[in-house]
């Protein structure tokens, strides 16, 4: 059983939320954390990027000067890649990045990446998270009680209008829900909160 410290918005710690080991995975699961890093990574690619071959480029097929005689060396369309304005060789077309990953797989690669920032005391379990108002300043004063400035994920069980207006301003800090969080985010962050509500949640992720 492993457990976790509670603490309360102003940082104090209140308790320990327990862990059943049962959904944890501390010995296979390192390939899978790397190929579902390495999906995620390549589906946020748009693969939109085109260039126009020689082929593509407008213009008239006519030979630009004769073919002996100039002084000059050699030449053909005026489409071709060696002017300015020709064409492109070799140059990037739209493409598909998109990498699937199994059920199985995600789920090992996100039970062994908890797990590892379990064993490194780097998830902490809040009582709650309730702003008053969207204040950017009131959800950076909850963060500095935590100290947990920067390079920080918050987990809930729903995020609330407050709190992701609150947040989105501060840099290298997340919100993000239980059910949307993913492997790249638990990997990415150092410092890792949940609430209750949102904890009870990743147990049956961990768990199904």
């Amino acid at each position: 059983m492993s457990t976790l410290t509670i603490k309360n918005s102003s940082g104090d710690a209140t308790g320990e939320y327990p862990l059943s080991d049962d959904l944890l995975e501390g010995e296979k699961g390192g390939q899978a954390m790397q190929e579902a890093v390495i999906a995620y990574l390549a589906n946020q690619r748009q693969g939109s990027a085109s260039t126009i071959t020689k082929g593509e480029v407008a213009g008239s097929n006519r030979k630009l000067w004769k073919q002996k005689g100039t002084g000059r060396a050699r030449t053909g369309l005026r489409q071709s890649p060696i002017w300015r304005g020709g064409g492109t060789v070799f140059g990037p077309k739209p493409r598909d990045y998109s990498k699937k990953l199994s059920r199985r797989q995600a789920r090992l690669a996100f039970q062994r990446a908890v797990t590892d920032k379990v064993k490194a005391g780097q998830i902490t379990v809040l009582e709650g998270i309730e702003l008053s108002a969207p204040k950017t300043k009131e959800f950076a004063g909850i963060l500095k009680n935590l100290e947990a400035t920067y390079n920080t994920l918050v987990i809930t069980d729903t995020v609330d209008q407050n709190l992701f207006l609150a947040s989105r301003n501060i840099p290298k800090v997340e919100v993000t829900s239980a059910a949307e969080v993913n492997t790249y985010q638990v990997i990415r962050y150092a410092n890792i909160f949940v609430t209750k509500a949102a904890m009870e949640q990743l147990e049956k992720r961990l768990g199904s």
